[in-house]
């Protein structure tokens, strides 16, 4: 059985053929499904280019195609291109085939369209939540509430129609977006550490910090990682202990905004905005070069760049946003938006020796159960339940029709 999977990833096409990512999945994630169906379709937005992008990464290979759809960045162009690209991933799936959806997504949500007028099953996998996303001071856009009601409200309807739903988190998502009670379940992170990518100890208890070098890690496309309220948490008025220092691994459209923030603040000379690193070995080298991660985020599922950050025994401040609370203890979590509360966190932790070493062997043992070896077994046995599910509820088609653009 083939299963086609939808995504939000763009993906640029060399003139060989070849199907390419900057920053998305890359082959190593889409082969996974190759445990439990013979072929894997890729449906995703896909840019002609006459070379491999900077730092691309190779999408498909052996088993894994692309499927590519109308290119568009951005609110409007979706707008202009909305009934090419329903055309488009409406086609990418046959009668017979297994059908993933990774929602919330615009894409996804034509192809759920479409899949429940012919009556065809599709499973999900729930890697986001829409509520947060589009909440207040995350997303800048005039019909921001009115995006905010309609996204959870379409996700909510999709969850309680899959043949089967996987989500990201073990609690958060599930809360949100129930499935059915009959409907098979999973809670599964798409994170999936390899052994390198852990350290072999927890970090002892050191001598006092004179200095704290803090690290944080998010694209900076938009201001969902929070990255603004810990700038304002750096120009804090701080009581004794270690002065902080923050270096941001990560690029976007509000590192100038940001950037201006903090010399507004007076604190430009504590603050290093690094870009995006060409290795994931350069962003292990900061992440032990630093003595607190922080996670300020408005908006998250299960954050892989503080699992990663864990997995190098790095103690963790970070916001109660999405699935941060099933990863780090009560008192490492701080409100969102509240750049005193972090501030005063921030403080009480670098200021204890004992506190740091604590939560070094706490984050590190949490983040050895996102282990390749312990999550391939769990997403395993879910992609089998999908195939199982289609096969159960693979009614007569109807002819699928393409959602009329609303």
């Amino acid at each position: 059985m083939r299963v086609v999977v939808t995504s939000e990833s763009r993906f640029s096409r060399t003139p060989d053929g070849r199907v390419w990512v900057q920053a998305g999945p890359d082959y190593a994630i889409w082969r996974r499904y190759l445990v439990a169906f013979d072929r894997v379709r890729i449906a995703a937005r896909t840019l002609d280019v006459p070379e491999v992008p900077e730092g691309a990464a190779r999408v498909d290979g052996d088993g894994v195609e692309v499927w590519p759809l109308p290119y568009y960045v951005g609110p409007r162009q979706y707008v202009l291109r909305r009934r090419a690209v329903a055309r488009s991933v409406v086609t990418a799936a046959d009668r017979g085939d297994a059908v993933i959806l990774r929602v919330p997504s615009p894409i996804g949500s034509l192809l759920a369209a479409a899949r429940e007028r012919a009556r065809l099953p599709y499973a999900l996998e729930v890697i986001g939540d829409p509520y947060d996303v589009l909440a207040p001071g995350v997303v800048r856009h005039p019909l921001r509430p009115v995006l905010r009601a309609s996204s959870t409200r379409r996700l909510r309807q999709q969850c309680r129609s899959a043949a089967a739903v996987a989500y990201e988190t073990e609690r958060h998502l599930q809360r949100r977006y129930p499935a059915l009670p009959a409907t098979p379940t999973a809670g599964i992170s798409s994170v999936d550490l390899p052994a390198v990518a852990f350290v072999p100890n927890p970090r002892p208890v050191r001598p006092a910090l004179t200095e704290a070098r803090l690290v944080s890690i998010g694209s900076l496309e938009q201001l969902y990682k929070g990255i603004d309220t810990l700038v304002a948490a750096l120009a804090h008025p701080a009581g004794p202990g270690p002065r902080l220092r923050l270096v941001h691994v990560g690029a976007g459209a509000y590192r100038p905004h940001l950037e201006q923030l903090a010399d507004r603040l007076g604190v430009t000379d504590r603050v290093t905005f690094a870009g995006v690193l060409p290795t994931v070995e350069d962003v292990r080298r900061h992440l032990d070069a630093a003595d607190l991660f922080v996670m300020p985020s408005r908006t998250e599922g299960l954050p892989r760049a503080l699992i990663e950050a864990m997995a190098r025994a790095l103690p963790a401040i970070g916001s109660t946003a999405g699935g941060i609370p099933e990863l780090l203890a009560p008192a490492d979590l701080v409100p969102p938006d509240d750049p005193a509360a972090l501030a005063a966190a921030l403080g009480r932790m670098v200021t204890d020796p004992d506190r740091l070493a604590a939560a070094s062997a706490r984050n590190l043992a949490r983040a050895r159960q996102f282990s390749a070896e312990t999550l391939d077994a769990r997403r395993a046995d879910y992609y089998r339940a999908v195939a199982e599910a289609t096969e159960r509820r693979g009614w007569p088609a109807r002819g699928l029709r393409v959602p009329a653009p609303r």
